[in-house]
Parts: structure tokens; C-alpha cells; sequence
């Protein structure tokens, strides 16, 4: 109960490092993926190109599974330390009415930690639940967006790896797609509402802008910046990604690769590095 906890409110998580392991190998299988299915005629190659651009629009009509593997290195108090998370972030898109959708957008972590006092440090995060209802066509200028709630469900099987209580707060989400340029931000406020007396209170903002371009051919490449502040603890944790993604299929599943990096622009001194990839399931209607 004595360790540092993180809330994870980001579904990142900002403590991470050392060790050439199984985080690496996940790197190096998606770059294969990425380089060894190219999309083949102009009909593909359009089905490809209209799934990269609902993959970067967070409220799109399509159901998806991302798997965000995130390996990163240099954290703990000796800067050796490693720590692997893998999201799983399914997203599913309900039909309301004629003119709404409600989108369900899950965060679901697994860790490891290796640089902890005492002893390594798995298992599951705490669940983070979003829901966008959104217009099912652009406003005016273009304008997709997305409003609703966000939980925040205290299932952490180790103090470390989240904050251990329930959560309630807002999420929003506007975007604008433009030829292949797909522009935006997303933004949640999350506050502890119940959980035990001896852990800390939450009062987390998250507001990561993002900005992708399609290159055609299902081939895209994406930047974010998840800037997460805690306003108990007066921290910040800003990581910076780019994201280079290929969309392909195996037999009749589609699917995305993604070949990434993250550099922490702002973080406590005890905070990693670098690293992240993703592989995601496409479930087009």
C-alpha cells in the first residue's frame, strides 16, 4: 500500500521500462506485418483507405479491437526499470435513432512492472469505460463529434497498478477530416466518487489533440500528444506519439498494424522513455 499508484486515467501507463523481452518481439512482428501486406487492387485499395480514416476518427461507425502494446524503458529511481502494458480497447458502435449513434470506447489494461522494491509486479489495471453519443453526419465545417460519460472501475490486482476506486467524469471528442488529413482532440475529466479511505482521491484531466494523414493504400501516419494532468498530485505526464499504420487482412479478417514511438516530454523523474505498438481487429459492417 506504500508504493506510488497510478491511476491510469489515460490508458497509458507512465510508469515503464529495461528489458529486452516479449514487448520487443511485439515490435518487431508488427513491422513485419506492416511491410509484408501491401493492399493489391484499386477497389482494396479504397476499402483500405476509407477503414485508415475511420480507424483515426475515435466516434466512427466501426467496430474495432485495438491491442496497444506499450513497451517502455528508463523508469524507476535508477532509470533501468521496464514495464510492458498491453490495452485491449474494444470499440463498439450502437445505432440509437436515424440520426445518433452511441459509441462504447473500453480500456482494459494488463502490466508488468520489474523495477518495484521487492519484487516484480502483473496483472490487470483499472477499467476505463467511455461513452460518445454523436451525430451519425459531420456538422457544419466538417465537425464529428461525441459527448458522454467516463468510468472508471477500480479492478486492479495490485496497488501499483491503479488507483483502486470508482470513478465518474466527461469525455468529449471533436474532429475534422479533411482529404487524407484527419485533425482533432479528445478530452476526459475523471473525480474519485467512492473506494477505500486509504487511497488517494482522483482528479485526473486528460486531453490528448491528434492529427493523422493517409497516404493511400491503407498506409497512414498519426501523431498525438496525451497530455494527463493529476490535480492532487500536481503531476503531469505529457507523452508524445507517432504512429506509422498499415491496413491489411488475413483470410476475411481486416486489420491494422502499427509501428510506433513515444518520447515523454513531461513526466516526474522517475518516469520512462519511450516506446508503443498497436495491433487492432476491424469489424466493418
Amino acid at each position: 500500500m506504500g508504493r506510488k499508484m497510478n491511476s491510469g486515467m489515460s490508458g497509458h501507463s507512465p510508469f515503464v521500462n529495461r528489458k529486452y523481452s516479449g514487448g520487443e518481439l511485439a515490435f518487431i512482428s508488427l513491422f513485419f506485418l506492416f511491410v509484408s501486406f501491401p493492399c493489391g487492387n484499386a477497389a482494396a485499395q479504397a476499402t483500405a483507405d476509407d477503414r485508415s480514416q475511420k480507424l483515426a476518427n475515435p466516434p466512427a461507425n466501426l467496430t474495432r479491437v485495438p491491442l496497444q502494446n506499450n513497451v517502455d524503458f528508463g523508469a524507476g529511481v535508477n532509470g533501468h526499470g521496464f514495464a510492458y502494458t498491453l490495452n485491449i480497447q474494444p470499440v463498439m458502435p450502437l445505432e440509437l435513432t436515424e440520426d445518433w449513434n452511441l459509441i462504447t470506447r473500453t480500456i482494459i489494461p494488463i502490466g508488468y512492472r520489474d523495477y518495484l522494491p521487492g519484487a516484480d509486479v502483473s496483472g490487470l489495471g483499472d477499467v476505463n469505460a467511455s461513452f460518445f453519443f454523436s451525430p451519425k453526419g459531420p456538422g457544419p465545417g466538417g465537425l464529428i463529434w461525441g459527448a458522454g460519460p467516463v468510468a472508471l472501475l477500480p479492478t486492479a490486482t495490485d496497488d501499483f497498478l491503479g488507483a483502486g476506486i470508482f470513478g465518474l467524469g466527461s469525455t468529449a471528442v471533436g474532429l475534422v477530416q479533411q482529404g487524407p488529413w484527419t485533425v482533432g482532440a479528445l478530452a476526459n475529466h475523471i473525480w474519485s466518487i467512492a473506494g477505500p479511505n486509504d487511497r488517494p482521491d482522483v482528479s485526473v484531466n486528460l486531453l490528448p489533440p491528434f492529427a493523422s494523414h493517409n497516404f493511400g493504400g491503407g498506409r497512414s501516419v498519426s501523431l498525438s500528444v496525451d497530455a494527463n494532468h493529476d490535480g492532487n498530485n500536481e503531476q503531469r505526464i505529457v507523452p508524445v506519439n507517432f504512429g506509422v499504420s498499415q491496413i491489411f487482412t488475413l483470410g476475411f479478417q481486416a486489420m491494422s498494424s502499427q509501428i510506433g514511438g513515444r518520447y515523454y516530454a513531461g513526466v516526474p523523474s522517475d518516469s520512462p522513455e519511450w516506446g508503443r505498438t498497436t495491433l487492432a481487429f476491424l469489424f466493418p459492417k
